[in-house]
């Protein structure tokens, strides 16, 4: 028997012998006192595997001195200062010690665990101790459960944020000069252009560009880019990722200033606190220099006044208000429940309106040479897939991770204010326990305040921070899930749900339904038995059945 995290190490270029000399090789068994847990983060690519290596030995060497051994090694590639970007391998270390496997979590050092804060990390110590666990970090010999270790822990979160912010500012500092200086700013280069390493300009790229400009020509011939998808794809000429053409891709093309040669000046977006996320708005406008003219990355597929050609006339197409290249109408009202989850059983891809039909959306938008496609009425499918719905969820057992996925989807569409409400109770503890550390500095470091003033103005932070924390707990508290268990209740609830609730409900129990093809023209057969569900959790699943039984159990002991 292997190890669980065997095949993370050997990517990190660990021998099997010195595995053995790790005590990294046999599956670590024991009390969780004596058990640990090891996170290892590094934030780019580019970062040397050697250094990794070497982390994970100082973990193993400060777990073999407190007679400790490694459960498990978590490792990931992922930003510990973004809230947004979650880290899947950090959730499972702490779950790990959470649901009591072992009590222990190592890391390097405290910016190799978090950049978020005291914030983050209070949070985490918290549960630690509740459950008497510990971290540790190696580099800085610091222990949680010690005394005073927290208030150290604190300052170093604190000076990991400030570290990330730093790094960003410099980091958009360089990318501003870069792109004022008509330097290409990285990223995806569009169809038919390439970025040769070490210039910074873009040029044709030789085996796309003839495809590229006759793409451009085409579009300013009046063609739209559902002719021109349909064109390609009867010729079998693919993008660059080996795929189908559809009108959508040749539109992001036109749109992105990049094609035109030009450095584009996208918007990023943002949550709903304001703070950037890692995406951009597609297309954008040229970013001008200072004499008012688009700056130039190098040679585009387009000139200037062509792609604003093109543009025009695709101005000219839409239709305020529509579906049809109007950008200005904000996000359209669900109008289908099966969006999503429908899939053509010929080319395998989803399914769309179509009007009164579910359509193919690979016939629709790339044409009958990519798919013959399918369709089939609204009406219909949706009345079958809620029978289908309401039938598989109530053979579910009560444990089912499903019926926990529905309740806690139904509780965000239901109740919304809750869930923002929630997520900006977090934001503002994290910038409590800041202002508290930064009163601490002030205090204990720089020495300018007065003692009695230091005592009331920490008498009221934690104040905050504890009612902070109470109404985060009561806002985390979990969703009744017995109405979900009632044939009438569930119905009743399908039925009031409204579309988008009904959307929400499915596919929290369904990955995809495909649609099986007529066995001929005019066939009869019922749609229920054309529709093929594929299950987020199949009720004949032994574990599910396991965990059917053991309610059971549990209710028939209760009734006695």
């Amino acid at each position: 028997m292997e190890r669980d995290d065997l095949p993370t190490l050997r990517a990190l270029g660990f021998e099997d012998a010195e595995l053995r000399t790790l005590g990294l090789w046999e599956p670590a068994a024991g009390d969780p006192a004596d058990l640990a847990e090891a996170y290892i983060r590094r934030s780019k690519k580019r970062d040397d595997l050697a250094t990794l290596r070497a982390h994970v030995r100082d973990i193993c060497r400060a777990a073999a001195t407190e007679g400790k051994k490694i459960r498990r090694v978590w490792f990931e590639q992922r930003s510990a200062s973004k809230a947004h970007v979650r880290r899947e391998e950090f959730e499972k270390a702490t779950a790990a010690i959470f649901d009591g496997l072992s009590k222990t979590l190592y890391v390097w050092k405290m910016d190799r665990l978090s950049r978020r804060g005291m914030g983050a990390v209070g949070l985490l110590l918290d549960e630690f101790e509740k459950r008497g666990a510990r971290l540790v970090s190696v580099i800085e010999g610091l222990d949680s459960s010690q005394r005073g270790a927290r208030m150290v822990i604190a300052f170093l979160s604190e000076r990991a944020r400030e570290e990330a912010t730093d790094i960003a500012l410099r980091t958009k500092a360089g990318g501003d000069a870069h792109k004022a200086e008509g330097r290409w700013p990285g990223g995806v280069v569009p169809y038919g252009l390439c970025c040769p390493k070490g210039t910074g300009k873009l040029e044709h790229n030789p085996a796309e560009y003839p495809t590229a400009r006759r793409i451009a020509e085409a579009l300013l011939n009046g063609d739209t880019p559902a002719e021109i998808a349909e064109m390609l794809n009867s010729e079998r000429i693919k993008t660059r990722k080996g795929k189908q053409w559809r009108a959508q891709t040749i539109i992001h093309l036109v749109q992105s200033p990049s094609w035109a040669g030009l450095i584009p000046d996208r918007e990023r977006a943002k949550d709903e606190f304001g703070n950037p996320l890692d995406k951009w708005h597609r297309g954008g406008n040229p970013l001008m220099g200072a004499d008012g003219h688009p700056i130039q990355a190098g040679r585009g597929v387009v000139t200037f006044s062509e792609r604003e050609q093109i543009l025009a006339k695709f101005a000219a197409r839409s239709r305020p208000g529509t579906a049809i290249g109007d950008r200005t109408r904000g996000k359209r009202k669900a109008a289908t429940i099966l969006t999503g989850v429908l899939r053509c059983p010929r080319c395998k891809g989803p399914m769309g309106n179509g009007g009164r039909n579910y359509r193919c959306l690979a016939r629709i938008n790339q044409g009958p040479s990519v798919c013959e496609g399918i369709a089939t009425m609204r009406e219909r499918a949706d009345e079958a897939i809620a029978v289908m719905w309401l039938n598989h969820i109530l053979n579910l057992s009560p444990d089912s991770p499903t019926i926990l996925a529905i309740a806690r989807r139904w509780l965000t569409y239901q109740d919304p204010a809750k869930e923002s409400r929630k997520r900006a109770v977090a934001t503002a503890l994290d910038h409590a326990a800041g202002r508290e550390l930064k009163l601490q500095k002030e205090f204990f470091i720089g020495g300018g305040m007065d003692e009695t003033l230091y005592e009331t103005l920490r008498a009221e932070l934690a104040a905050q921070i504890s009612a902070l924390k109470s109404e985060l707990e009561e806002l985390s508290e979990e969703v009744d899930l017995s109405p979900l268990m009632d044939p009438e209740a569930l119905a009743g609830l399908w039925q009031v749900a409204g579309i988008e609730g009904q959307r929400a409900l499915l596919q929290a129990a369904l990955k995809s339904v495909t649609l099986l093809p007529p066995k001929f023209r005019g066939d009869r057969t019922p749609i229920l038995e054309r529709l093929d569900p594929n299950w987020r959790d199949d009720s004949l699943n032994p574990v599910a059945e396991a965990a059917w039984d053991a309610w059971e159990a549990r209710w028939v002991q209760t009734a006695a």
